[in-house]
Parts: structure tokens; sequence; C-alpha cells
């Protein structure tokens, strides 16, 4: 398998068990706070790698990269604060739909601050991808709540993030960044909880141990396909969100998505059609020029 194929597989991987993650914290929120939440969540989630920290002998670790794994972890808090937040407040499916301007964010900073090509077929996707996302919100048409509002800081600040996250996966592994991730992002909710904490039930320790192995398996994923391909290619895949977030929605929370996140969810699928036709076309052309020059 070529590693556009396994970054493509990978990322419809994370985005899955991302959509597991955000339906999980959901139902723990039910009973107890965000900072709670957020505080168990990586707990549960460093828990679960310390088998591989273990064996590596805390060698994973190993970085010149500790300033920045810092910084993306300070920028990863109000990313996943105000995140967590807003899931309490709209349906998943919605919070999944405005996610969707995470793309634009990472493809402009992508191209300013790593210098990547922006082709044409990606741009094309993601503004579909773009237009489906109106379509499902209609802003200016229904009122913009503050769980809305909550859910494009979130999306922000995320976008900064993902560029971070490529940027560290020059030099280091995945399993490293995520790491150093659960350790600064539980020293920072710790300190919160603090002054926030809520004692949760078995039921929400549960849910909030299965948020922390969903999203250990998403952050995996997600970082090592970071390693593999520019960021750019990957962003189009993440509307396939969409479909999974109105699936979990409507059988765990009795959400109905209406029409409108129907046809959004139908533009945005074009879109993704088009790039995974023009990235297998194209990793074909890249061979076959290869194959030429060989003979």
């Amino acid at each position: 398998m070529n590693k556009n194929k396994l970054a493509i597989c990978l990322i419809i991987v994370s985005i899955l068990f991302v959509t597991i993650m955000i339906a999980c914290t959901k139902l723990a929120q039910l009973e107890v706070n965000v900072v709670t939440a957020a505080l168990l969540r990586f707990v549960f989630g460093i828990i679960i790698i310390s088998p591989i920290i273990i064996k590596s002998k805390f060698s994973i670790f190993k970085t010149q990269n500790l300033k920045f794994h810092f910084v993306r972890s300070s920028l990863n808090l109000p990313a996943m604060l105000l995140g967590f937040a807003s899931i309490s407040l709209i349906p998943i499916e919605k919070f999944t739909a405005i996610q969707f301007v995470v793309p634009f964010f990472v493809t402009l900073l992508a191209v300013i601050f790593l210098g990547e090509r922006i082709y044409f077929y990606r741009t094309f996707a993601l503004i579909l991808g773009f237009i489906g996302m109106l379509v499902i919100i209609r802003p200016g048409i229904i009122d913009i709540s503050i769980g809305i509002t909550m859910a494009l800081c979130s999306s922000f600040f995320w976008s900064i993030v993902i560029v971070m996250t490529k940027k560290i996966s020059a030099n280091d592994s995945a399993i490293t960044i995520l790491a150093y991730q659960y350790v600064f992002m539980i020293i920072f909710t710790l300190i919160l909880a603090l002054f926030f904490w809520q004692t949760p039930s078995i039921k929400a320790l549960i849910f909030l141990f299965f948020a922390g192995l969903t999203g250990t398996i998403f952050h995996l994923c997600i970082n090592h396909a970071y390693k593999l391909v520019d960021v750019t290619m990957t962003q189009p895949y993440s509307f396939l969100g969409l479909i999974f977030s109105s699936i979990i929605g409507y059988f765990v929370f009795n959400d109905v998505p209406d029409i409108y996140t129907w046809i959004g969810a139908s533009i945005i699928f074009i879109g993704v059609l088009i790039i995974s036709y023009r990235e297998m076309k194209l990793k074909k052309e890249i061979v076959s020029k290869k194959l030429n020059i060989n003979t």
C-alpha cells in the first residue's frame, strides 16, 4: 500500500473514532462539567498508552521540539474545552458540520507556514465542502447560538494545532506527539479541575474511558497520516465525519438531521470523491513518469 492510500485509510479511521469520542464525551457531560470530562479523558488516555511508554523506557519523550509540544498543547486546551462545551449544547452532527471550516484555516496556514502547494482540485474540493457547510448551518437564516460560536472558535484553534502537528511530525513520531499532548493536557486541566471538579458516577467514568480509548486511536492515526502526506490533502476527508456523526446522533441521541444537513452532506461527499479520484490519478502519473525515465 502506497503512502497516499495508507494516509487516506488512517484519516477515515481517525474520523470514525473521533466521532465516537465526541459521542462518549457528550454522554459523560450529562453528569459532569467540561473540565472534569477533559481531565479524565486524558488521564485514561495516558493510562492506555503507558505500556508503550514503559516498554520504550521513556525514550519516546526524546524530542528536539519541547517548546513546540508545549505551545501546541496550550492551543489544544481552548480548542478542546470550547469543542467539548459546544457538543453539550448542539447536536453532534451540527458540531461536525461546523468543524468543516477547519480545512480552510488549515490549508491557508499550511501554505503560509509550511510552504505546501495548494492544487486546483484540492481547492475545488474544499470549496464544495465549504458550500455544503453553509447549506447545513445557514448563517443569517437561522440564529447563531452560543454553542455554534464555541464550535467555530474551537475550529480556529484546532486548525493551528493541526499545522503545528504537521511541523512536529517531521522529527517526532505519532506516539511521541500524543504522549506530550497527554502530559501537558493533564497538567493544564488538573489546574482547572482544582476549581471546577465534579465527582463522576461509574457510568460517566465508563463513557470517559471509551472517550480516552477512541481519542487515543484518533490521535495516533491522524498524527501518522500527517507524517505521510501534505496537510492540505488530508482535510477534505474530514467531511466524512458528518455521515458518521449523523448516524450516531440518530441512534444514540435521537437527533434527526434536517434536509439541509443531507443536502450539504451530499455536496461535501462530491468534493471527497473528486479529491480521491485526483489523488489516485496523480499517483499513477508520477509512477508512470518515473518508469519512463528509467527506461
